[in-house]
């Protein structure tokens, strides 16, 4: 292509190109011709190249860009004067920009290209779009590479890219791998962390519900001053609740609860103790054995265990209490505290 046919083609992003005093070159034999005042305020590279001293001096002066097709040489040069680049340049060109925008500083179309080809991660591109992102320090673009290969694992596998890896950066394989490791590992912790906090949000929800009963009554159990009724609308928790209810109900009238041989029975038992861990009214709670626990708590102390369990609980209880809109939180039902004594459970008949 003629210098003439390409300045035709670059009307509107470098003005008057009778005035260009710098001939871009390159591996085609291209010559662009560009303003010296327009590539040293975009590139401190270009700046440097044009005010180093040259052996052969004259009016015209020549930067060679070798290495990257010609067309993408071209769409750098007029980022350079228009800071835009077309959607279609990007899918076209993207990875020799990035190689451009990194090699002569250039930071806004560095930008674009790591947001750009981020956007346009396939399974044959993904290795080598990695590689060049590790080279040309774009680490945003490298995680969400890395990130690519570890979800498309199986297919990135079959790929030629992945086969050329294999044979000449293995350092860089072993990395893909560790992040693979490590992913799966985290994934790993995630649903661990969720499963435990959907147990102690139970454990919390259990904790209300036990307080509810013994305060106000449920359908079918409630405190030994206030008869229960089946009458009695379901409470907005009523699926812990009923298990709850059950579970008192079998509790109370359990053969083996004394020495110890029911595991239904244990498990009542450590709510109750989990409930008197938590309370911080032990005088005025109506939740049976509340101020018992508590005292041989402050005798005996607790282990280390379940004072970690303790604090989950509470945290857990904490959370979903600043989860409930400002309205809901001020229409729970509060706990009436009047009686001061022990109660114990009247189970409906």
């Amino acid at each position: 292509m003629s210098p003439k046919n390409f300045s035709g083609d670059t009307d509107g992003f470098s003005g008057q190109m009778s005035e260009a005093d710098v001939q871009i070159v390159t591996s085609g034999g291209l010559r662009i011709p560009a303003h010296s005042t327009v590539l040293a305020a975009s590139s401190t590279v270009l700046e440097n190249i044009l005010v180093r001293p040259e052996k052969r001096r004259s009016s015209e002066r020549t930067i060679w860009i070798l290495g990257v097709p010609c067309d993408a040489v071209s769409v750098f040069i007029r980022f350079l004067y228009s800071f835009k680049c077309t959607e279609k340049q990007m899918e076209r060109h993207g990875i020799h920009l990035l190689a451009l925008s990194h090699v002569y500083l250039v930071p806004q179309l560095k930008q674009r290209c790591t947001k750009g080809l981020a956007e346009r991660l396939t399974i044959e591109n993904a290795v080598d779009v990695l590689q060049l992102a590790r080279l040309c320090d774009a680490p945003d673009l490298y995680l969400k590479c890395m990130k690519f290969l570890s979800s498309n694992s199986k297919k990135v596998e079959e790929t030629e890219g992945w086969k050329f890896l294999q044979h000449h950066d293995p350092w860089l394989e072993l990395e893909i791998l560790q992040f693979m490791d490590e992913a799966e590992s985290r994934k790993k912790r995630t649903r661990r962390h969720r499963r435990e906090l959907s147990l102690y949000l139970q454990l919390s929800e259990a904790m209300d519900c036990l307080e509810h009963i013994c305060t106000e009554g449920c359908t079918s159990v409630g405190p030994f001053d206030k008869e229960p009724s089946h009458k009695r609308q379901p409470c907005s928790k009523f699926d812990t609740c009923q298990g709850l209810q059950l579970l008192i109900r079998h509790f109370a009238t359990c053969k083996r609860r004394t020495n110890g041989g029911c595991l239904r029975c244990k498990r009542m038992w450590q709510i109750l103790r989990l409930h008197a861990s938590i309370c911080d009214q032990p005088n005025d709670c109506r939740v049976p054995l509340c101020r018992q626990f508590k005292l041989k708590l402050q005798q005996k102390g607790d282990d280390e265990l379940w004072k970690s369990l303790v604090r989950k609980v509470v945290s857990a209880r904490a959370m979903s209490s600043l989860s409930l809109p400002k309205r809901k939180r001020e229409e729970e039902p509060r706990m009436d505290l009047s009686n001061h004594q022990v109660m114990k459970f009247r189970l409906a008949a």
